[in-house]
């Protein structure tokens, strides 16, 4: 299921600067989560499996199926918001997940995905999923929104991306002069954006995007280090950098009262 990519000598340069060590492996299937006995195969392949477990306290009553199997002690490889490419830290050493569906993507931004999860599973106190920076918060995000639970889900996991952004796009550009081809994939990924950013609020307004369709727009670009619109250029501070979690759910707790003032008046 899982065989080891060749990887050419800038994505080599990237993962031995930022996660030395790591493995990067493409996966026979497709899949959003690997089932626990599918994903236990690694240990074919890796040193050792240490498999995450957070307390279900942490989520509401009604929280996705999907997050309570990754809480519990199953054995959990990939989420449902996780993409083409996808990584863990349950491994030894760590690990990077080409997804069978990376076929036919352009390789030069299917190559600077594979260095960007290289760079996030370097980068100390980010972990691979969104449960554990929120924490026990995660049930105030929940109190915050007034949507269900997978609109829930989809507005946390894309706060939890923006939030990795900031930390991560000070290394994709400083890759101009040392590994342009990924620095290139990086600002022309984030040049595409720019049209829609520029009208994201009015899509909201006439319901042709939702709030956490908007919300998961917004805050891929973060990383991509594009001009957001508000209520979203709010999360591209230094304040939510540093505060992460706790200011995510304050912004969303202000944000949900402003929506609900609009409205009502």
């Amino acid at each position: 299921m899982f065989e080891q990519r060749t990887l050419p000598p800038d994505l080599e340069a990237v993962r031995d600067e930022y996660a030395p060590g790591a493995l990067v492996l493409d996966v026979a299937g497709d899949f959003d989560t690997i089932p626990p006995e599918a994903a236990e195969n690694l240990g074919l392949v890796v040193d050792s499996l240490s498999p995450a477990a957070y307390p279900q306290e942490w989520l509401p009553d009604d929280a996705p199926q999907a997050l309570r199997l990754y809480a519990s002690s199953d054995f959990t490889i990939g989420m449902p918001e996780h993409g083409t490419v996808t990584w863990t830290d349950q491994t030894t050493p760590p690990v990077v997940l080409v997804k069978y569906r990376a076929k036919g993507t352009p390789e030069d931004f299917l190559d600077f995905l594979i260095a960007e999860a290289l760079v996030q599973a370097g980068t100390d106190g980010v972990p691979e999923q969104f449960l554990p920076f929120f924490g026990e918060q995660y049930r105030q995000l929940a109190d915050a929104i007034p949507l269900g639970p997978n609109e829930v889900y989809q507005v946390a996991a894309a706060l939890f991306d923006g939030w990795v952004g900031l930390q991560t796009r000070e290394a994709f550009a400083s890759w101009e002069g040392r590994h342009d081809r990924l620095h290139d994939a990086w600002v022309d990924a984030g040049e595409r954006l720019d049209d829609r950013l520029a009208n994201l609020p009015r899509l909201v307004a006439t319901g042709r995007l939702s709030f956490p369709e908007a919300t998961e727009f917004a805050c891929s670009a973060i990383k991509h280090h594009r001009d957001l619109p508000a209520p979203f250029a709010a999360l591209d501070t230094a304040a939510y950098l540093d505060h992460g979690g706790s200011y995510a759910v304050r912004w969303a707790e202000k944000t949900f009262e402003q929506l609900t003032a609009v409205r009502d008046e």
